[in-house]
């Protein structure tokens, strides 16, 4: 028995939800997002709460409810609060800048990392060191983020690259004479 799966996901005031099908609509303050589901589960609105059960009482009906639920969670969360996510630039001459639709990296190759700012993504750079990345859709902004922190991501020795604010690198020890 799934313990999220069990959970309806409450639909707060100011937000629209709409099942049809497989299909969850919401709409809300920051935008409108939509979501297919597995058709392994059923899900309906009732009681201004969106409800997810398995369908069959196989194993993957059973992991596909916990995952549902909290794909629609996210749905919600992401048209009332939205997400952020933070990245940190460490080492000598390192920088981030935003020009109009781009954001353009130094990262200490011989040329700049243009990285075009995919829609629905708002990129700020508060210090040039920082990033921050927010939007509505969760697996959006985690992926644009993933991407940021793989044009160099931070190396052991020196904890040079992007990386997560809030990520630990394990450091270690230089060759010794």
């Amino acid at each position: 028995m799934s313990r999220i799966g069990k959970k309806p996901v409450p639909v707060p005031s100011g937000v629209t939800a709409n099942v049809e099908g497989q299909t969850v609509k919401v709409k809300g303050p920051k935008g409108a997002l939509q979501l297919v589901l597995h058709d392994d589960v059923s899900v309906k609105l009732e009681d201004g709460a969106v409800k997810v059960d398995p369908r069959f009482e196989t194993k993957r009906a059973r992991s596909q409810w916990g995952t549902s639920r909290t794909l629609v969670s996210n749905l919600i969360t992401g048209v009332t609060k939205g997400f952020e996510e933070n990245l940190e630039i460490t080492g000598v001459g390192y920088r981030a800048a935003v020009q109009g639709k781009n954001l353009q990296l130094q990262l200490g190759y011989s040329h700049d990392v243009v990285f075009p700012i995919p829609e629905g993504i708002a990129i700020a750079t508060p210090k040039p060191t920082e990033i921050k990345i927010t939007g509505i859709d969760k697996q959006k902004v985690g992926q644009v983020a993933a991407e940021l922190r793989g044009f160099r991501p931070p190396e052991p020795y020196k904890g040079k690259g992007v990386k997560y604010a809030g990520e630990y690198i394990f450091r270690k020890e230089g060759k010794k004479k």
